[in-house]
């Protein structure tokens, strides 16, 4: 089965795929469910100001060869059709400015029947000849300015819009023709070859009128969403889903600050694309200027920036040629998706759903055994841009009972050095846990059980596999932050996730289980859990009511244990931990952490719906910001100062936190766990917190 192909049948003569956008909407079952704990509401623009200033590395042009064909024929091949593509290109705009000057008619390009003549001509407007007036260069600086006296408009961006989507259908033509004479045969299957197409959106339907309104940002941008399709259709097969490859901003861009905002709106929609598509590994984000193209590739803790590629120039229309090319015949993992989890468009079966695949690897032989699930639930979706993407997935080992789940799958990008220990240490501390109480009436089935766990794998030919790690995925790049590996766990289901509770009654339940198993982790076995979040609890639904499940032991520690991994959600970090003290740890430390859970999902809600008429009241409240969002916001040590300012007293609390959650059972139990925590005698406040 090809992972990534889709049956729609294109017709480049067109235009834009039209429907695809339409037909993804068949998909919204397999949509994440859970709001994102990692994205505080509210704050994420001014996050994703502080992940541009300090993470993006600029004029990175070894991201361009991220994408080539990793076979060394298709690289060849590649190539030789870009600099045909380019060439007949050059031509075709030199005989549209001709004719422009020749005939005068701004209009000539849609007298003719060859698209490719309408498409030269959209691009010979965006970079004409002679040049227009001087604009954003690849190296813009502060201070720089149109020399045209005139505002950059909506329209304009609009129109640069047009003319980049006409650039992809020209090479998409192209490609077209020929993948499919024949020539590409011995070298591998052409039904892998792809057209990168962009997806119409009804482009001017929002657009506002800016002859009439003084409102309009002259920094507004237009947007191009761009899908992947086959370049063979089937009749008998009707059209399934292009999955998106990237969303391209187009801006009119004056000074540095103008292109700067435009890469702050790509990384929250990049956000928004690993949120939904749950085979992400890393993503594409084009930026469009009024006269460069940039390439950008977001990984677990990077953003890389190409050079320009000036399309006023042919070394520059070259460059982007080749990288279109590049996408249209390089492997699925160089564009970003992850091989291992495959959509598939069954609609016998009552709608799509996803093979996961979950390996093992025998360290001592190399060899690498496969198992596959079934899912058409994610429970909880990638929800931050930076850190380790973990995804849930409630799966059955069959497409026949999906419908009762039997496994919930974890999909996530450990620390390359903890990578594979992470498995044995969670596997071992649920070994002495399950030992130790499975007997027990009061704490049987309270602790998760592991069914397998390994490293995720790709096949890079026959039957060699590779260990899917940003080291493989990014060996070319540099300033990489810290390495990882992606990593896949199987557990038996026991529960929902929170974020499907009902209400906080269920939550509260929950949370007070979860609470005494802690105490009995840490007592019976001297086990701190270290990663208390909103996927470490589970809610299980018995004839006797709710019950808690605790889960997500992989940077779990004994007590007295020095070196322990630190979980990356600053938000429900313990103090001492955000200020990088390393003192003997105890289970108050994740009682702590349980209490700001609570904190975070009373104010914002315990489930979609709450969540959502959060965001509604946030909008017309004009975005008041709340305490407690500075939890997730700024560096650690700022955090944990806001946590003691907010902990200290319970006139602190109530003011700072209690006030503003909602009225129900987890503020009753919020304010209960600070009173015990903070204001014992020997603790006293959060400022004077003795350990």
């Amino acid at each position: 089965m090809d992972t990534y192909s889709t049956t729609s049948k294109v017709d480049l003569k067109s235009g834009p795929a039209s429907g695809a956008a339409a037909v993804a909407s068949d998909y919204s079952v397999l949509a994440g469910e859970n709001f994102g704990f990692g994205v505080t509401p509210g704050l994420r623009d001014d996050s994703l100001n502080l992940l541009i200033q300090f993470i993006l590395r600029r004029n990175c042009d070894a991201i361009i060869q991220l994408a080539s064909p990793s076979d060394p024929v298709l690289s060849v091949v590649a190539r030789r059709l870009a600099d045909n593509i380019a060439n007949d290109l050059e031509t075709r705009l030199l005989m549209a400015a001709m004719r422009r000057v020749q005939l005068g008619d701004p209009q000539e390009k849609k007298k003719g029947n060859d698209p490719l003549d309408a498409w030269a001509a959209d691009i010979l407007a965006w970079a004409g000849f002679p040049a227009p007036a001087k604009s954003l260069d690849s190296q813009p600086s502060d201070d720089s300015e149109y020399s045209d006296d005139s505002e950059p408009t909506v329209w304009e961006a609009d129109k640069i819009a047009l003319c980049y989507e006409s650039f992809m259908l020209f090479v998409a033509h192209h490609g077209k023709e020929y993948f499919g004479d024949g020539t590409l045969n011995r070298v591998f299957k052409p039904e892998e070859c792809r057209l990168i197409l962009p997806i119409n959106k009804d482009r001017g339907a929002e657009r506002p009128d800016v002859n009439s309104s003084d409102d309009v940002d002259p920094t507004d941008f237009a947007t191009v969403e761009c899908g992947m399709f086959p370049v063979f259709s089937s009749v008998e097969k009707q059209a399934a889903l292009a999955p998106h490859l990237f969303v391209a901003n187009t801006e009119i861009a004056r000074d540095q600050d103008d292109r700067n905002m435009t890469e702050r709106v790509l990384a929250a929609k990049m956000q928004d694309l690993f949120f939904d598509q749950h085979n992400r590994r890393f993503a594409w984000g084009p930026v469009t200027t009024s006269r460069s193209i940039y390439a950008y590739v977001f990984g677990p803790d990077d953003i890389w920036a190409s050079n320009a590629m000036d399309i006023f120039s042919a070394e520059g229309r070259l460059a982007f040629i080749s990288l279109l090319v590049d996408w249209s015949l390089c492997s699925v993992d160089r564009l970003g998706f992850d091989p291992s989890i495959r959509y598939v468009v069954d609609r016998g079966s009552g709608g799509p759903y996803l093979e996961i695949d979950v390996h093992e690897v025998d360290e001592s032989t190399g060899r690498v055994d496969r198992r596959m699930y079934f899912s058409q639930r994610c429970v909880g979706a990638a929800d931050g841009l930076f850190g380790r993407h973990a995804r849930y997935f409630a799966a059955s080992n069959s497409p026949e009972s999906m419908d009762k789940p039997g496994f919930l799958i974890k999909d996530v990008w450990t620390t390359t050095d903890s990578g594979s220990a992470d498995d044995a240490r969670e596997r071992s501390f649920l070994d002495v846990l399950h030992a130790e109480f499975d007997k027990s009436n009061e704490f049987s089935g309270r602790f998760s059980r592991l069914v397998s766990a390994g490293p995720v794998c790709i096949r890079r030919g026959g039957t060699t596999f590779v260990i899917d790690s940003t080291n493989a995925a990014f060996e070319a790049l540099p300033y990489a932050s810290q390495a990882r590996q992606h990593t896949r766990r199987v557990t038996h289901w026991v529960g929902n996730m929170i974020s499907e509770a009902d209400n906080q009654s269920q939550v509260a339940a929950a949370v007070a289980d979860a609470m005494t198993a802690l105490v009995a982790a840490y007592s019976k076995c001297r086990i701190l859990h270290g990663n208390i979040s909103g996927q470490a609890i589970l809610i299980q639904l018995t004839a006797d009511g709710v019950k808690g499940v605790l889960a997500e032991f992989d940077c779990a520690c004994y007590f007295g244990d020095l070196e322990t991994e630190t979980p990356e959600l600053m938000i429900f970090q313990f103090i001492l931990s955000l200020e990088g003290v390393r003192p003997i740890r105890s289970h108050l430390d994740d009682l702590e952490s349980l209490l700001y859970l609570v904190c975070w999902l009373g104010t914002f809600g315990v489930n979609k719906k709450e969540r959502k008429e959060y965001a509604a009241r946030y909008a017309a409240e004009r975005k008041k910001i709340l305490p407690i969002m500075y939890w997730n916001l700024g560096t650690a040590a700022e955090c944990a100062d806001h946590k003691r300012n907010h902990m200290d007293t319970a006139l602190d609390f109530e003011t700072n936190i209690l006030s503003n959650m909602r009225d129900g059972p987890l503020r009753d139990l919020a304010r209960d766990m600070h009173k015990a925590l903070f204001l014992h005698p020997a603790c006293s406040g959060a400022k004077k917190t003795a350990y």
